[in-house]
């Protein structure tokens, strides 16, 4: 039996590919909003994404440097990582940042909510701004091969907007961030 969709797309079949511990993909026969055969591939991801940016009251901010094994290079990104579902999304956040970072923070702000890729994935990010900083103890995974760098947020946006940071979540928040900073700075 078919399984109604949102926008008129019906899953007609669901076939399991592949499964790891951190995502499912599957091959999915569908009938296209038209009512036209189709197929789809999705990623399901088993975590949700949380990124934070750290921010001082110097207008500084601390991103992170490490080999993305994907890409076979070294990226610029915000604290990011997983919070698997049960685990609130808040949590994961200050749990990623103390680990990447070596920061805590008093105050906790939700920026913003996207979604990565999702033409092929349901993957769901948050992101946080997080202040009043102090220095707790880094912690990285065993897979992680961080460099961290405190810089102000002008540089980092000038970062993105130079192409040196390319990762979703260090793009869409910085420039976020930075936006809603300078409405604030224009109401003034």
């Amino acid at each position: 039996m078919a399984v109604v969709k949102t926008g008129g797309w019906q899953q007609l079949h669901v076939k399991e590919i592949y499964e790891n511990p951190w995502i499912k993909v599957t091959h999915e026969d569908v009938l296209t909003p038209s009512g036209t055969e189709g197929i789809y591939g999705v990623v399901h991801f088993k975590n949700r994404a949380v990124g934070v940016i750290p921010l001082d009251s110097e207008g500084n901010t601390w991103l992170v440097k490490q080999s993305r094994y994907t890409l076979d290079c070294y990226t610029w990104e915000i604290p990011e990582g997983g919070a698997p579902y049960g685990e609130d999304m808040l949590e994961a956040a200050k749990r990623e940042l103390e680990e990447e970072t070596g920061l805590l923070a008093n105050e906790w702000q939700e920026l913003m909510t996207i979604h990565q890729s999702n033409s092929v994935s349901d993957e769901v990010a948050k992101i946080y701004v997080a202040k009043g900083l102090h220095q707790g103890e880094q912690q990285l995974e065993d897979s992680e091969d961080i460099e961290v760098e405190k810089m102000p947020l002008k540089q980092a946006v000038q970062m993105v907007l130079d192409g040196q940071i390319t990762d979703a979540l260090s793009v869409a928040g910085l420039l976020r961030l930075a936006l809603l900073e300078q409405n604030v700075c224009e109401e003034k």
